[in-house]
């Protein structure tokens, strides 16, 4: 990578994208809403279990203007975005959310939170690793609290995360797809004793959509 590229990420002029497409939200509070989806490539944490490892390395995937991704957006009928990685917080995402803005478009974060927050959001997602906690702040500002369970220990992850968040966060588990048919059982029966909590079921695949 050149230093006119690096300057450009830095800036948050360029993102390398993974894809960028059209969908159906399928998992969370906003599931069932149409929305646009944003997938930029890096990552820092590496689940063992991640269905996106092609997004880890960002050298694998183009470089392209933020104008590109906006207009793309525009071109469809979306009023929502969802921006999701990899992990976006590892880029200055201040003037990507600025011109989507500028377009009346709402705005959404997927993230891990492992680094410091850039850009304006209207929802923000927090699916925290154990591996690689959170940064403090993303904390409160989550409003959504979605903690994936592969395993038993999950749970206890998910409690001691749910300490962390703001009253206002609503609180997730999820099964890792692969674990579902094993785990969505014990999730069941952990909501039932800890109403809190809510389910979240990754919808999208059931639906065979992207």
């Amino acid at each position: 990578m050149d230093k006119i590229d690096s300057l450009a990420i830095e800036k948050g002029e360029k993102l390398p994208l993974v894809e960028e497409f059209y969908s159906v939200q399928g998992e969370g509070y906003h599931t069932g809403k149409a929305a646009y989806f944003i997938r930029i490539g890096g990552c820092d944490i590496g689940c063992s279990w991640c269905d996106s490892k092609i997004t880890w390395n960002p050298e694998y995937h183009p470089l392209v203007p933020i104008e590109d991704i906006v207009n793309n957006a525009l071109n469809t009928k979306a009023r929502a975005v969802v921006v999701t990685g990899g992990e976006p917080s590892l880029y200055n995402l201040a003037p990507l959310t600025s011109k989507l803005k500028e377009n009346g478009i709402e705005i959404f974060l997927e993230t891990a939170g492992t680094n410091h927050l850039t850009g304006e959001w209207d929802w923000i997602c927090l699916s925290p690793k154990k591996q690689s906690p959170p940064v403090s702040e993303i904390y409160n500002a989550a409003d959504e609290l979605k903690v994936i369970i592969f395993s038993d220990d999950d749970f206890e992850w998910a409690e001691e995360a749910a300490k962390h968040v703001g009253k206002r966060c609503k609180l997730y588990l999820q099964s890792e797809w692969s674990m579902y048919k094993n785990n969505i059982s014990k999730i069941v029966d952990y909501v039932k004793e800890n109403p809190k909590w809510n389910i979240s079921l990754q919808a999208h695949k059931f639906m065979n959509i992207p």
